[in-house]
């Protein structure tokens, strides 16, 4: 695209035509030989054009401000269907935690996107299928395959929101990757609106302390709930409204974070084999040697989309790659003791739901290592890495379908 651009910088109405087919890499490659046309009119036009934040909040279209305060309320008013309804909360939120949030969300993108009958449709009977199947399955505490369901129909749902996020462009990678940094963006907007929500509220039951009324209850109940449940959907209305708002914080705390994380794994590594902790025979340890997984892998695949998007430096690409080597050898310890665990102690839901997403994870990471490798020996464009990491999410979404659906069913819902 950067040979495109040079040849058309005459051909303003060629520009803007390339400009709107594919905005994002248009922008990277324009920004790559920026430093070359600088002086040039035309150049510095669309340089001003790209790179143009406003310092002014932006409320949004038409209406949508409203179309989020309804929504935000809808989503409170479910959290509350408990108390409304004296429904036993141990059973109601771990099954429906999820679609306090995500259908609520997905029906903003839905709106904005203005997504067409049929892709609206699908996702809505997708999300109202989980809803059906996870409260008819039955109410057994001890249920190993109950919680798996209710963990991955969580992450089914973030799935189907995805879907929606790309719009009508389903196969499109940069699409896809903008939904990756959503997910970092909305992370950060949200933790702000809810330590502003922590202290307000913190304020608020304090000063009525002082004059003998005690709220703390009935605020909680009341009142907090509905700013919990709205936060998220906030939350994302400024992401995409004031991108400007985050849009340089998070790229920041990858760049921060990726050698961090780097040098805590491999003191981590180092640290157990002299702390003599075994995840061979050691449950507890194991299940969390995995969450410590998901984490690092979070860090990565939002880093490479980061990455990805930008021009990064050799030695940040560098980090990334190593960091990727360490998570594939803290992977291949977890996948080895899962598989030793099945082995000597027989097929469970929750070891077979540990190996299945460990294979997953495995195959992703070496995919992406390999993409960044490529790219540091010049095979390859960065915007690769990218494209690995796109291609590789339907297989998230498919294994989500068999946890959430066809696990309670094949274990008998043990």
């Amino acid at each position: 695209m950067k040979e495109e651009i040079f040849t058309h910088l005459d051909n303003p109405a060629r520009l803007e035509k390339m400009y709107r087919a594919n905005k994002a890499p248009f922008k990277r490659a324009f920004d790559v030989i920026y430093p070359e046309l600088k002086g040039n009119q035309l150049a510095d036009f669309w340089h001003e054009r790209l790179n143009y934040e406003s310092d002014d909040i932006n409320w949004g279209i038409k209406g949508e401000l409203i179309f989020v305060v309804v929504i935000s309320l809808i989503a409170g008013l479910i959290a509350k269907l408990p108390h409304f309804f004296t429904i036993d909360e141990e059973f109601f939120y771990p099954r429906n935690i999820g679609f306090i949030v995500f259908p609520f969300v997905s029906a903003y993108f839905a709106w904005r996107n203005k997504l067409s009958a049929g892709k609206i449709a699908f996702s809505a009977v997708a999300m109202l299928a989980g809803l059906v199947f996870i409260n008819l399955l039955p109410n057994v505490k001890t249920s190993d395959t109950l919680i798996l369901s209710c963990i991955h129909l969580a992450l089914l749902l973030w799935c189907i929101t995805g879907f929606v996020y790309v719009g009508e462009t389903v196969n499109n990678v940069q699409k896809r990757l903008s939904f990756l940094k959503y997910n970092g963006d909305l992370v950060v907007m949200t933790a702000l609106i809810l330590i502003a929500g922590g202290l307000m509220s913190a304020i608020t039951v304090g000063l009525f302390s002082l004059i003998g009324l005690r709220i703390e209850e009935f605020y909680f109940k009341n009142i907090a709930i509905f700013g919990l449940a709205a936060a998220p959907i906030v939350g994302t209305f400024l992401t995409q409204t004031n991108p400007q708002l985050v849009g340089k914080v998070s790229p920041v705390i990858a760049r921060i974070f990726s050698p961090l994380v780097t040098v805590m794994l491999v003191v981590y590594l180092v640290a157990i084999v002299y702390s003599g902790k075994n995840p061979y025979n050691d449950r507890e340890f194991l299940l969390i040697f995995n969450a410590l997984l998901a984490g690092v892998l979070a860090i990565i695949f939002f880093s490479a989309a980061e990455t990805a998007k930008t021009q990064k430096t050799k030695a940040e690409i560098w980090v990334l790659a190593f960091l990727s080597i360490i998570t594939i050898i803290v992977n291949g310890v977890a996948l080895s003791a899962i598989i030793y665990r099945i082995a000597t102690l027989g097929i469970t839901p929750n070891r077979l739901a540990v190996m299945g997403g460990n294979v997953l994870i495995l195959i992703n990471l070496v995919l992406v290592t390999v993409s960044l490798f490529r790219t540091l020996t010049k095979r390859t464009e960065i915007s690769e890495v990218g494209k690995v990491i796109a291609s590789y999410l339907p297989v998230y979404f498919v294994w989500t379908i068999i946890v959430t659906f066809i696990f309670p069913l094949l274990f008998s819902f043990k």
